[in-house]
Formats: structure tokens, C-alpha cells, sequence
């Protein structure tokens, strides 16, 4: 296993310092870096760059088995390499769904074969997604895959028996469920976000109760059983309040935004470009200040990207015919510097919180989100904040094009990623680590 050395990185923003990485772990911090460095250690020069544990993310859709032509595991977690993300969370809607031990194995399988991050399936709470029947649950958790988290995102477990269920049996393992909060009857037919411009664009309406009443519901029946829960993509000032309720009252909920949320609002739906087209939709600047600051005060404990590719023909249409859904595994850390930190709302720190600490924590994956401290995995992420990018779709990892960032310029760029030790990204470049550490 290859030895860095990393000099003049400012852990989590603060002072500069150097880091040893050996063995997979952190070996070394400060001048002891140095002085323990074997001479074939590679020199990383950091001077101007910030250290941060591997990004984490507890909502990705990697598209593999069944949708190889919008992405693949591969493809999606060198994707999440160079966004630096060390762990991803691959959610259950492929083809076949995830519902099986069988069906989240072979996901991990394909994800340590990758090499570019680690990924942790995310089992379906109903068989097929359908709704109307429990998933093997169990059989998913104490498979090799050991899930933690089940969801069946891209529709909401609606019918609240069997979401009273399964809040019970994930109970046995500590795992969590993430629900997609949409009534369906409430937003039959939906194409953006019910308000003044959806009435002025004469497109049907997804309104902001549809979400806020499954969350509510789901708060209460969570406290009820005494069971995790996780709200995936939250979109709206009502829902923040509800979240920020049940709290207040001890209920065990986290809840996630989305970097899309943090910065785009329904007005884009004027251009009918469907790159803007996403589930939930993108609402209101009242929403979008209101989920700022839920996040900076911890009522949102997470950002979490949902990215979900789509093959050109399903972008490339009316709005009316199109997919709903956005990449966002290489913008997400560029997107949260510019709403978040370069808005004075959060530190670097926070960053790492929010895209690290926590998600890991959320997941129960013990070894990312990690201190950057003398014998703890060295999965690090290296990223330059005073960089400005212009997002270009054709130059990014993920197999798909559908970013609704194309052409924006954000600030920072990830330079360099490590997976317990192992470069993936150096230089601002991917590395692959099938062809022993040489640029992809």
C-alpha cells in the first residue's frame, strides 16, 4: 500500500499541518509526519488546500443492475471520487429492486470491485416498491451487504400499517428508514411545485402539504414505536418547521437536503429546460432561505445529493415527458461553499458535519466521517476553496449528463481523495485503481 505525505493541509479550515498516511490509516499529524515518513513516501504539497474527512452521502442512485446506460457502479463511484466522496449509499430502485440479500450483495460486490468508494446498499422497504408488503428486511441486514438503511425512495411508503411495520422490525438491527415523503393522491400528474409560477406556466401543481403531511405522520408514528427515522430531501419551510417539532419533543428523526434545494427555486421552471425537472420539485425562495438555515442550525442534520442520472432521451424531451431527477455527487461540496459558507452560515467544520460526520453516523458506517487524528482511516478529502469551476457536463465522472449546474462557475475543487489510504483522485484528477494508482 502506497505511503503519503501531505504537507501544509489545513484540517478542517484551521491551521496548516502535515499528515502521514500508511498502513490505512492516519500515521502521523504534525512534525511527526515527517520524521516518520519512509523515503519512498510520495510528497502531496497542500499549501492552500483543506483537509476534510471523506465525504460521505446517504442518497445515490447508482442505477446498476438493470439501467447500465444511465450509470453503473463504477461509473457513479468515480463520480463520487471526484466530488470526494470515500462512501456512498446506493439506493434501492434498480432493476431488479433491491429488495433481496441477494440483490444488495451483488451492489457491494460491485462497489469493492470498483475500488473508487465504498458502497453501502440501501435495501427497499417493500417488496418491489410496491408498497403493499414488507421486504426481507432482516435477510438484507445481516447480509454481507449489512444494511442499515432501507428506503424506497422514489415512492413514499404511504400506506402507515406497513409503515408502522417497518419502523418496528428495523428496530432489531438499529437501522433506520428513509422515507420519500409524497402523498401520492396529492400530487397526481405533478410536474413542479404548486404556487404563482405553476398557475402562470399552467402546469399541474405538487404542493408543498403533500410533503409536510407524510412528515408529520411519520414523526408521530416514529415516536409511537420508538424507531429511527430518516426524512430523504427535504424541500419545504413547512416541512422544517414539523422536523424542527419533533425535536423539540426527543423524537429520534434526522432529515437531509439536497444541494439543489440550497440553491435553485421553482422560477427555472420557465425555461421548461428538464434539467430543472426533479422529485421534490424545486420550490420557493421562502423554501430555499428556510432550508439555509435549518441546516446551519441543525434542524436538517445532512446534505445528501440524490444523484440520479438519466440517459439522454429521458432529458432530452418536453418537460412534460421527461424524468424526473438531477446529478450531483461532483457540485455538491462546491454547492454548499457557495450557499453555505461563502454566505458566512456555516464554517468549514460544519462542512464536514454535514457531508461527513453525520451521514456516517446516520448510516452506522463506523469507519468514514472519522476525526482527522494519528490512527484513524485515512479517508480524506483534499479540496482548494478558493478555486472557481465552471460545471461542464462533459468533463465530469458520472456516466450522465443531466446537471442543472451546467455553465454556473462555483467555488472549490477536490484535488485529491483517499480511500483508507489509497489516492482515487490526486492532482484534481481521477485515479484508477485498476491500473495501479496511473490518471484515468
Amino acid at each position: 500500500m502506497s505511503e503519503y505525505l501531505i504537507r501544509g493541509a489545513a484540517l478542517l479550515g484551521d491551521a496548516p499541518t502535515d499528515l502521514l498516511l500508511a498502513g490505512g490509516t492516519i500515521a502521523a499529524v504534525g512534525t511527526a509526519a515527517a520524521r516518520e515518513a519512509s523515503g519512498d513516501a510520495r510528497v502531496v504539497d497542500a499549501d492552500g488546500l483543506v483537509a476534510l474527512p471523506g465525504l460521505v452521502d446517504l442518497h445515490t442512485h447508482l442505477r446498476e443492475p438493470g439501467r447500465e446506460d444511465t450509470e453503473t457502479v463504477a461509473s457513479g463511484t468515480r463520480a463520487a471520487a471526484a466530488g470526494g466522496f470515500t462512501a456512498v449509499h446506493a439506493m434501492a430502485n434498480t432493476q431488479p429492486v433491491a429488495d433481496t440479500a441477494g440483490v444488495v450483495e451483488q451492489v457491494w460486490h460491485l462497489g469493492r470491485e470498483a475500488g473508487w468508494a465504498d458502497v453501502r446498499p440501501v435495501g427497499a422497504v417493500t417488496v418491489g416498491l410496491a408498497g403493499t408488503q414488507l421486504a426481507e428486511l432482516g435477510a438484507m441486514a445481516t447480509s454481507r451487504a449489512g444494511v442499515r438503511v432501507f428506503s424506497d425512495d422514489g415512492h413514499c411508503v404511504a400506506d402507515p400499517v406497513l409503515m408502522r411495520r417497518a419502523l418496528e422490525y428495523v428496530k432489531a438491527f438499529d437501522g433506520v428508514i428513509a422515507q420519500h415523503a409524497q402523498e401520492p393522491r396529492l400530487t397526481e400528474g405533478a410536474q413542479m411545485n404548486e404556487g404563482v409560477v405553476s398557475a402562470e406556466l399552467g402546469l399541474t401543481g405538487w404542493p408543498a402539504v403533500a410533503e409536510e403531511a407524510i412528515i408529520a405522520r411519520d414523526v408521530l408514528l416514529a415516536e409511537h414505536v420508538g424507531s429511527r427515522l430518516h426524512v430523504c430531501h427535504v424541500s419545504t419551510a413547512g416541512s422544517v418547521e414539523i422536523i424542527r417539532w419533533a425535536k423539540s419533543r426527543g423524537i429520534d428523526v434526522t432529515a437531509e437536503v439536497t444541494p439543489h434545494h440550497l440553491l435553485l427555486t421553482d422560477d427555472l421552471a420557465r425555461t421548461y429546460d428538464p434539467r430543472y425537472k426533479v422529485n421534490p420539485p424545486l420550490r420557493t425562495a421562502e423554501d430555499v432561505a428556510a432550508l439555509r438555515e435549518a441546516l446551519a442550525d441543525g434542524t436538517i442534520d445532512i446534505v445528501a445529493t440524490d444523484h440520479a442520472p438519466h440517459a439522454v432521451e429521458d432529458k432530452d424531451c418536453e418537460w412534460g415527458a421527461a424524468a424526473f431527477g438531477m446529478t450531483g455527487l461532483e457540485t455538491a461540496l462546491p454547492v454548499v461553499l457557495e450557499t453555505m459558507v461563502a454566505t458566512g452560515a456555516m464554517t468549514l467544520a460544519d462542512v464536514a458535519q454535514v457531508l461527513s460526520v453525520r451521514p456516517a453516523r446516520i448510516g452506522r458506517v463506523g469507519d468514514h466521517g472519522r476525526p482527522l487524528a494519528a490512527g484513524e482511516p485515512a479517508s480524506i478529502t483534499l479540496v482548494d476553496p478558493a478555486a472557481r469551476v465552471e460545471v461542464d457536463p462533459t468533463r465530469q465522472a458520472t456516466a450522465s449528463g443531466n446537471t442543472p449546474f451546467r455553465g454556473r462557475t462555483l467555488p472549490g475543487r477536490v484535488m485529491a481523495t483517499f480511500l483508507r489510504g489509497r489516492a482515487t483522485v490526486l492532482d484534481g484528477h481521477p485515479v484508477d485503481p485498476a491500473r495501479g494508482g496511473e490518471h484515468a
